[in-house]
């Protein structure tokens, strides 16, 4: 009996760099992709690397054309390809007839290298247009981790570097807060889910690493208590007790007084309950953790590493 040869549009056999390249897709797009929206399911090497197909490349380009085009990759990712196909043409041909532009770039490079020299322009309202129609056509995990979190680092990069200033600064931080925080709270109270309280410590006014924490918790399926910045740790220790939060985290951006944030995550932690984790992030509490570890509270230096903190305590229903 002979075995049945695969064909090769279905052997699975490219690594995502090539895939990354072949397509437009970033790496960190193409995962989210996978993850969240089941728009290819690659196979995996012996050593857990993906490996997709030819037929897997030609599904995420048509996917991406279709969200340059306008459509949400949530609206299109159940397709099949064949529908992908008819979808894009008819966008294509439309586009063709009217002579459309596309109002804004959905690749995340692209919308990086626009929203960056727009800061420079302090462009406002060309800006926030910009990274809120990236939003819509990205999808909420695909802005948040190719988009939202790069811009603010470059930003700060820059800033630290001189090259932009505060001004510049607050600009693309006050933008991407506004859009962060509504997309955050679009999602509806899930009855029975965990609650996780996101804030600021006392004198950190610095929310824009809270507001990212608490979108990426209510993507995970958390119900989100987000209370801004600048709380002393009596009020957000009574906020989590009134409310029966599961998990606190606290974002920690710059330190000016390295006491007066050691005093306050050791009142917090004291005054919160035992059973609920004190979960610390941003660059501020990295130049402090060991100092925090030694007081119980759990220090973590990025999203992923937040996340898993919240799966290891408790599944979301």
């Amino acid at each position: 009996m002979s075995t049945p040869i695969s064909s090769p549009s279905t052997r699975q056999r490219h690594p995502i760099a090539v895939v990354a390249q072949r397509t437009g897709l970033s790496q960190d797009v193409l995962r989210v992709w996978e993850r969240r929206y089941d728009a290819v399911t690659p196979a995996r090497s012996q050593n857990g690397a993906r490996l997709y197909s030819d037929a897997d490349i030609e599904r995420l380009i048509l996917l991406r054309a279709a969200t340059r085009g306008g459509r949400g990759i949530g609206q299109v990712a159940k397709l099949s390809t064949r529908a992908l196909e008819t979808m894009v043409a008819e966008d294509e041909a439309a586009r063709a007839k009217q002579g459309a532009v596309i109002g804004a770039p959905s690749d995340p490079d692209d919308v990086l290298g626009t929203s960056l020299a727009l800061a420079r322009a302090l462009d406002a309202p060309a800006l926030d247009d910009t990274l809120r129609r990236a939003a819509v056509i990205m999808g909420m995990p695909a802005f948040l981790e190719s988009v939202a979190a790069p811009l603010l680092r470059k930003v700060g990069e820059e800033w630290h570097a001189g090259t932009l200033s505060p001004a510049h600064e607050h600009l693309v931080t006050a933008s991407l807060h506004e859009i962060i925080v509504g997309m955050m709270r679009a999602f509806a109270h899930r009855p029975g889910a965990p609650t996780v309280l996101v804030t600021t410590s006392a004198g950190e006014r610095h929310v824009i690493g809270a507001a990212l924490v608490g979108a990426a918790a209510a993507l995970e399926g958390w119900n989100v208590l987000y209370l801004g910045a600048n709380l002393p740790a009596a009020e957000i220790a009574n906020a989590a007790t009134s409310a029966g939060v599961r998990v606190v985290a606290v974002s920690i951006i710059y330190v000016e007084s390295a006491s007066r944030v050691r005093d306050e995550m050791r009142a917090l932690r004291d005054q919160l309950p035992e059973d609920v984790p004190l979960i610390a992030g941003g660059a501020g509490a990295m130049t402090m953790a060991k100092e925090l570890v030694a007081l119980n509270v759990r220090v973590k230096s990025s999203i992923p590493g937040f996340l898993g903190e919240l799966r290891r305590d408790t599944i979301p229903s």
